[in-house]
């Protein structure tokens, strides 16, 4: 039918024709896969992107924290540094304190009023009165550096010429009592003991 023939040409293409059904599937098929590609790509670009960012992030993390440590150790350095000049120092002062109150003791220890018979009774009391208020001195002086360790630092103005009030750290009446008797009782003693011998050389 001639109204026919128009059409059945328009649709019958030639092949090869680029309006072809099979060359419009090839190009469909081509940009899918270029879609595809470009897809994984922008998926590959992404996930570098998150690896670098995080990477970047843990760098930071490091740069802040090897600072951070580095500062407070190099400080920790210092104070351990200063705390081992004053720990020796305070050993060597403990020493010295120790030699010194072994000295005394021993001295008080040597007295023997026994000894005394036949010499100046008088001289060698007032030898054993000195020996006893030095020791004295000598403890009131230096046991507010034993125990400043315990009851915090004592300045250094209330370390010169202390009384025996200095250790008084909680100590109650029958305490000091029973010190200040181990003290005096030399002392006693050996005016008994002087009293004794007068009495009996008369």
């Amino acid at each position: 039918m001639p109204t026919d023939r128009p059409r059945e040409q328009l649709l019958d293409l030639p092949e090869g024709d680029p309006l072809s059904t099979e060359h419009l599937d090839e190009q469909v098929q081509r940009h899918h896969d270029e879609l595809l590609q470009l897809r994984k790509k922008q998926e590959m670009l992404e996930r570098q992107k998150r690896e670098l960012e995080e990477m970047s992030k843990r760098q930071e993390q490091f740069n802040s924290g090897r600072t951070d440590a580095v500062d407070k150790l190099t400080r920790a350095l210092v104070v351990l540094e200063r705390e081992k000049y004053e720990a020796q120092r305070r050993v060597e002062t403990l020493d010295s304190i120790e030699d010194s109150f072994k000295s005394h003791l021993s001295l008080l220890e040597g007295i023997d009023p026994k000894s005394w018979e036949g010499l100046d009774l008088s001289k060698e009391l007032t030898r054993a009165l000195s020996a006893v208020d030095d020791a004295k001195t000598e403890y009131s002086k230096s046991y507010p550096k034993i125990v400043a360790e315990h009851l915090g630092e004592f300045p250094a103005s209330s370390m010169q010429g202390e009384s025996y009030a200095a250790d008084s750290g909680g100590r109650d009446f029958k305490e000091w009592f029973m010190m200040g008797l181990a003290f005096t009782l030399p002392l006693i003693l050996c005016v008994l003991l002087v009293l004794v011998v007068i009495v009996a050389n008369k």
